[in-house]
């Protein structure tokens, strides 16, 4: 190579802008076979600053050697390649590599040869799909702190053309995966998720500490946090005012009174208002600047989390709606046949606790929940003489008992609701046994659907521990006793071994909801 014209009219380079050092500088790649060609192009940029960041040069001298560096460096912003290295066409061939091997469109590449006669420009350009070709002879060190100019800033556009796609594209799976969410505090915590990977502070590795944040709704003058993480995530379901610092309390009605989101230098407070008029905030703790395409963002994935806000409050009412009228008729029959009022209650907990650990997935062991309740909406046809009775039934009063599951189905089975369809199968088969000596239709095994099995379950242990009119409260270690003994018989067996792992949980839920 001849480099004796390189930077024949070099100038001083001084363009020192102040202290860069806490900013991620620009990675310069040079690869050249030329000692001299490294230090003269480093000498110049040497203090060269572009929008306040400075140069980091990676030195390659051979197109072997760099082909080893962009294997470590993704975000190498401009390639300046000599073209005839450990070959004539050396250069050529690592410009093809960097866009069709490696599928790079990003690196700003420039080819410097001191010998232009060899690879015409015109065809080089068209042909390798790089951003500009110099002959060394005529690259003076201010044509070179122009080419670095030109060449930067169009990376940084191209970057920041790249990050508002991925931007948008991680906008559009985010809002898919806050809608998926069943309930507002698994919501808002999605919210939370989504919103830190948007902006990339899920990446610890990248700060100092860990990133904190949490949600919290306006109640009573006061915000209640609906899920949280980083050093705020045993404040759940606690109250701002009670638990957090005053300059965030006061940060957060900042943001409820102006009713809009702050961008400041180390948080963030989202708001979001719905047309029921419940009010939202997301307060996040952060240790990065905020660009404005951050900004435009934010404020886009805002627009839509307010309305999946709003989408979760309608949902959140619907069933607790539902809900409570799945108790109130639940209670009703319990009140008309003297048992429990908590009994549909303790039936509904322990049967989503067996469903989910047997492994059902969150949504229907919350179908389960909703529909247990209903297991014996059949005993409303059931005679007052009957289902009142104190002591044991007699044969034929036991006969007519019995048609309350089928009443039940018959009753609930018209519904196109998803949850009173499942309360159908519930009342029809929650006394159907395992060894098929059940009813009404004597089904066995897995004949019987996994809801009537862990109704099954949930209900007698519930039923034989508590008090009826026909019977005292067993004690608990006879319930038990019974229990494991009807395992393979009236219980499925792997319902009762899930049954007796989570005995201390169920017992909870019995202590918790006890009749009073």
């Amino acid at each position: 190579m001849t480099v004796g014209g390189l930077f024949a009219q070099k100038e001083d380079a001084d363009d020192s802008r102040g202290s860069s050092a806490s900013l991620q500088p620009w990675n310069i790649l040079i690869v050249d076979d030329e000692e001299q060609v490294h230090r003269i192009t480093t000498l110049v940029l040497s203090k060269y600053q572009f929008e306040e960041r400075p140069l980091n040069f990676i030195h390659a001298y051979s197109a072997k050697e760099a082909r080893e560096m962009l294997s470590v460096h993704d975000d190498i912003a401009l390639a300046l390649l000599d073209v005839v290295m450990e070959s004539d066409h050396a250069g050529l061939d690592l410009a093809r590599y960097i866009r069709q091997d490696l599928q790079n469109k990003f690196t700003r590449i420039v080819l410097r040869t001191g010998q232009p006669g060899q690879a015409p420009e015109e065809s080089v350009i068209a042909d390798y799909d790089i951003n500009d070709y110099k002959d060394k002879t005529e690259l003076t060190a201010t044509k070179l702190k122009t080419l670095v100019y030109s060449t930067l800033r169009s990376y940084r556009d191209i970057v920041a053309l790249d990050e508002n796609r991925k931007g948008l594209e991680m906008i559009i799976d985010s809002s898919a995966k806050i809608f998926e969410k069943q309930s507002l505090q698994k919501f808002t915590s999605a919210v939370l998720v989504q919103l830190m990977a948007l902006l990339g502070l899920n990446k610890d590795s990248a700060y100092l500490q860990p990133i904190s944040g949490f949600a919290a709704t306006n109640e009573n003058n006061d915000y209640r946090i609906l899920s949280a993480t980083g050093q705020y995530t045993l404040l759940v379901n606690q109250t701002a005012r009670s638990h957090l610092p005053r300059d965030i309390c006061e940060k957060l009605d900042e943001a409820h009174l102006s009713k809009r989101n702050y961008y400041c230098d180390d948080y963030f407070i989202f708001y979001f208002m719905t047309e029921l008029g419940k009010e939202n905030l997301l307060y996040i703790a952060h240790s990065r600047s905020v660009t404005d395409v951050d900004k435009n963002l934010l404020e886009v994935f805002s627009s839509n989390a307010g309305i999946a806000f709003e989408n979760a409050y309608l949902k959140q009412e619907r069933e607790e709606t539902q809900e409570e009228i799945v108790y109130l008729l639940g209670d009703a029959v319990e009140t008309r046949s003297k048992e429990t009022r908590n009994h549909v209650k303790r039936v509904a907990e322990i049967s989503e606790l067996l469903a989910l650990s047997l492994g059902m997935d969150e949504r229907m062991a919350a179908r389960l929940k909703n529909a247990s309740p209903l297991h014996d909406l059949g005993k409303i046809a059931i005679p007052d003489n009957i289902l009142g009775k104190k002591g044991k039934l007699t044969a034929e009063e036991f006969e007519v008992m019995k048609t309350h599951a089928e009443v039940g189905y018959n009753m609930l089975n018209q519904s196109k609701h998803e949850t009173l369809q499942y309360a159908a199968i519930v009342a029809y088969e929650h006394h159907e046994r395992w060894d098929g000596n059940g009813y009404p239709r004597q089904l066995s095994g897995e004949q019987i659907h996994l809801f009537g099995r862990i109704t099954a379950v949930a209900d007698v242990f519930d039923a034989l521990s508590s008090v009826r009119c026909y019977k005292l409260a067993w004690p608990i270690e006879k319930t038990i006793a019974y229990m494991k003994d009807e395992s393979g018989k009236q219980f499925d067996p792997p319902v009762i071994e899930i049954f007796f792992e989570k005995l201390d949980e169920i017992m909870a839920i019995c202590d918790r909801l006890k009749d009073v």
